[in-house]
């Protein structure tokens, strides 16, 4: 006989007092900390627990007793449900201050090292519609609300086109409309559904793994244009032909409409061919008159406007002169290196990807730079003594890593290197803190920038300029004849 689980208790008339990790906020009860989602600091709440562990538990808020005095309306009628905004309930400049917070306490309580004062977070002019990439799932099991659970009503739509539900793989949330991004992808994908549905062509099941219509991504350049790319989990070529031609037909202002068919468990496509259907293979980004190509598997900042803000940081903390060797890591479509390539001698790319540094070469060529060179593999493969001794030792080394951060073996590379000056560009201020203790041996900080590219949600980027403490920092000439 199993045993009967403990029924977790109700506290009411708790105060929100702070905002937490991951977008949520926190509560003390009894000196306990209680985190709760979209709760805003202020907000008088009953909060069910939903689980208790010695030190902390964690919950949803079941009633609102008074709503803080900084609580605002969200725009999203998904908002609680998505899981995408968590943050829509707070004002701009509230979300901007706790940004800051963030890079300050995992700056000051993971690297535990001498900072200098960290500024406001660098905020984003547009708030909504930001994005310029958005990916879409179709299912044929839409996920379904409490209220609409307890309200006794039936469902026999169950068909889906929006995002998955956090935690829960096989549920897809039905979207109305997202404001993350510019409304003519809310009709795009409405258009495709409907479509769908009235052809009788059947949406994924993510149980079964089978279906026809099966993702979506759009994305949407600064320049106004406009790639689709559509997934079909069957291979059934004149169907799928007839839906792209009437998508076609409908936006004709699509610069590039691309198909993949993935008949993979899971949703990526990185691994298999796209198909092009009509248009152009790419679409342009533009900033400072730099042209940049992005195909359907480029990786380009997702806010194409605050990337501008956020690589003249790069660029500013960067402080070059035109003479100095720069090592791009991380480089992805080598934006940042055909960013700095101006002001630079030599700007050396590396990225995992290879597609990535195709783009990046082309960037290059597209926008007549011929000071830089690009190289794939693995950073903690390419990234090693020889690699420096034969391409020199760089006066400037620009990091922007994954979430996960630097690998040990590349940390230990580039304290050997020894570049006079470091910027540590990062999407994790966690990780990135990690990795400025391990620098710290050679590296002080000297000046750190957090930049918001996604209003609403809990994430930030962050800047950070090191310079090597063994030796004053030399004029960049200087540090070349060294070589």
């Amino acid at each position: 006989m199993s045993r009967k689980r403990k029924e977790l208790p109700l506290l009411s008339n708790v105060e929100i007092i702070d905002v937490a990790a991951e977008g949520n906020a926190i509560a003390r009860v009894d000196g306990m900390a209680v985190f709760v989602p979209f709760g805003a600091p202020g907000d008088i709440v009953d909060i069910k627990i939903e689980k208790k562990k010695k030190s902390y538990a964690q919950g949803r808020i079941a009633a609102m007793v008074k709503p803080s005095d900084i609580r605002q309306e969200p725009r999203c009628e998904h908002f609680t449900v998505c899981g995408g905004c968590r943050w829509q309930h707070l004002p701009y400049q509230y979300q901007l201050r706790c940004k800051r917070q963030q890079v300050v306490d995992a700056l000051e309580r993971i690297a535990k090292i001498e900072l200098p004062p960290i500024p406001d977070a660098l905020g984003s002019n547009n708030i909504w519609e930001y994005r310029n990439k958005m990916e879409y799932t179709f299912s044929n099991r839409c996920w379904l609300t409490f209220e609409q659970l307890n309200s006794g009503e039936e469902f026999p739509d169950r068909n889906a086109a929006g995002f998955h539900i956090p935690g829960a793989f096989d549920k897809v949330l039905d979207i109305g409309r997202c404001h993350l991004q510019n409304d003519i992808s809310n009709r795009m994908r409405h258009f495709v559904k409907d479509y769908a549905v009235n052809h009788a062509l059947p949406l994924y099941d993510l149980r079964a793994q089978e279906g026809f219509l099966r993702t979506m991504m759009v994305r949407i350049a600064s320049t106004g244009e406009i790639m689709v790319v559509i997934v079909a989990g069957e291979d059934r070529p004149d169907e799928l032909h007839a839906l792209l031609n009437a998508f076609k037909d409908e936006f004709p202002q699509i610069t590039s409409l691309m198909y993949v068919i993935n008949t993979k468990v899971n949703d990526t496509f990185a691994d298999l061919p796209v198909h092009l259907f009509a248009g152009k293979d790419h679409i342009e980004e533009e900033m400072e008159g730099l042209r940049f190509r992005v195909g359907p598997k480029s990786f380009y900042q997702t806010n194409s406007l605050q990337a501008y803000e956020l690589y003249k940081v790069v660029r500013d903390f960067a402080r070059l002169s035109g003479s100095e060797l720069v090592y791009d890591l991380y480089t992805g479509t080598g934006t940042i290196a055909n960013f700095v390539s101006r002001k630079a001698r030599k700007v050396i790319g590396v990225e995992y990807v290879p597609e990535a540094i195709e783009d990046a070469k082309v960037n290059s060529a597209i926008n007549g730079i011929d000071n830089t060179l690009f190289y794939a593999g693995d950073m903690k493969d390419v990234l090693n003594d020889d690699f420096i001794a034969a391409h020199g030792r760089p006066d400037v080394m620009i990091v922007d890593p994954p979430r996960a951060g630097m690998h040990q073996d590349v940390v230990d590379t580039i304290l050997r290197a020894e570049p006079p000056v470091i910027v540590y560009v990062s999407c994790n201020p966690a990780t990135q803190a990690r990795d400025l203790a391990l620098l710290d041996t050679k590296y002080g900080v000297e000046a750190v920038q957090p930049v918001d590219m996604f209003p609403h949600t809990q994430h930030v980027e962050n800047v950070v300029r090191l310079i090597r403490r063994d030796k004053p920092e030399q004029p960049a000439q200087e540090a070349s004849e060294e070589l």
